[in-house]
């Protein structure tokens, strides 16, 4: 234990010896590190943005939505989510509390939305009033869309804040007429503002009555549904998806050897599929950058290499005195990890900064955040290079011969 406190003390003097030799060593594991920290933080800040967002969503939530599977995308059969397929949904709701089928819109898109002289491209959809339960949507002034609104196909919307922004509108701008697709609506709601969502805003959005969005689409092209359900109880999820499956597989006319045109999926499986893909650019781009760190490791090895010749005198007397070869091979590695590992701490920190700040600067990024795992590593892989790099020269200082290192001149 002597012998090891005397290697930390002896490392620590050497490093404040040659501060600025020191600074310079030890700043490519300062580069590879802040890099790795820079890269983590903002990846994982947007994972961590994305997990929070899908809360919202509900563990008790699955989603219905038509996939094309690649040989009928090529023969040019589009698949869809039809009316037919809804109403099918809604007959057989056993263990099903809400069902939201929202509608996308195929006009407007080069007209937008105007009032007052002003126009804005937002998202516009249909939807029922179940749409608020499922999406655990809140409403800041006015209401949310009523069963009568898509009774009478009642020509009324909720918007976001974003879009209240960009069209001028009132704080309150219940009771106002915005023109949509060459039609007069009235707003009966703005929504509670939600921020960024994979760096897109998620509060410029128009919310329309199911069937007055079907209206305004016209009969001539057949909708593609895509439906929200909020379920009574969660252990009925798999015999709700098998049922849910079935009715679909035969209401397509689909036989046992072709794949399903549609999905269904729960919130926790959207979450794990995006964040399988964000664990994969961590690790890849974390293990590009982190490439640095072993060209820091070099240079701490060449650092320690000439200090083990400027200090051969200092290792001769160390020897004649009694010092064993343990001894002066700790003394050197220790050398190597603490300037490692100052690297590291140094590099923590400044990674932190830039990937706070390179997050801040890109428009609508949820703000970095560096989970404990990646500074557990950063410390690791520090430690790691200071040992495999210092091994050798450590090693090289350990096995002089105390006659010669003492006529050294």
């Amino acid at each position: 234990m002597f012998s090891l406190i005397e290697s930390f003390r002896s490392a620590i003097s050497s490093v404040r010896a040659h501060g600025f030799r020191s600074f310079l060593t030890t700043l490519g594991i300062i580069i590879g590190v802040s890099s790795t920290i820079a890269v983590v933080s903002v990846i994982q800040g947007l994972s961590y943005s994305i997990n929070k967002q899908f809360e919202g969503f509900g563990s008790n939530s699955i989603s219905i939505r038509s996939i094309t599977p690649r040989e009928e995308r090529l023969k040019g059969n589009i698949a869809k989510i039809s009316a037919k397929d809804l109403e099918l949904i809604t007959k057989h709701s056993e263990g099903i509390d809400f069902i939201a089928p929202t509608l996308g819109s195929r006009v407007g898109g080069t007209s937008g939305i105007k009032y007052q002289g002003n126009q804005s491209f937002a998202q516009v959809s249909g939807t029922t009033f179940n749409y608020q339960n499922v999406q655990n949507l809140d409403i800041k002034y006015g209401r949310f869309l009523s069963y009568s609104d898509n009774e009478t196909h009642r020509k009324v919307m909720v918007i976001g804040e974003e879009l209240r922004t960009d069209l001028n509108l009132p704080q309150n701008p219940v009771g106002k007429f915005v023109n949509y697709a060459g039609e007069w609506l009235k707003i009966v709601g703005l929504a509670e503002p939600k921020g960024a969502f994979f760096g897109f805003s998620q509060d410029n959005f128009a919310i329309l009555p199911y069937n007055t969005m079907h209206g305004l689409n016209g009969s001539l092209v057949e909708p593609d549904i895509f439906v929200q359900i909020q379920l009574k109880d969660l252990t009925q999820l798999d015999e709700i998806k098998a049922r849910l499956t079935h009715i679909l597989r035969k209401q397509h006319h689909l036989k046992p050897a072709q794949e399903d045109d549609f999905k269904i999926e729960t919130a926790e499986q959207l979450t794990s599929g995006i964040s399988k893909i964000i664990d994969t650019m961590t690790i890849v781009l974390g293990g590009i950058v982190s490439i640095s760190l072993l060209v820091g490791g070099i240079g701490i090895m060449n650092i320690m290499l000439v200090s083990v010749t400027e200090r051969t005198r200092e290792i001769g007397i160390c020897k004649a005195i009694g010092a064993k070869r343990h001894h002066i091979l700790l003394q050197f590695l220790i050398e190597a990890v603490v300037l490692s590992l100052l690297g590291g701490i140094v590099g923590i920190i400044i990674g932190f900064g830039l990937g706070s700040m390179a997050a801040a600067l890109i428009p609508n990024f949820p703000p970095a955040n560096v989970p404990l795992w990646s500074i557990g590593i950063a410390f690791g892989f520090s430690a790691f290079v200071g040992i495999l790099f210092g091994i050798l020269p450590a090693a090289k200082a350990a096995n002089l011969d105390p006659i010669d290192a003492l006529r050294y001149e």
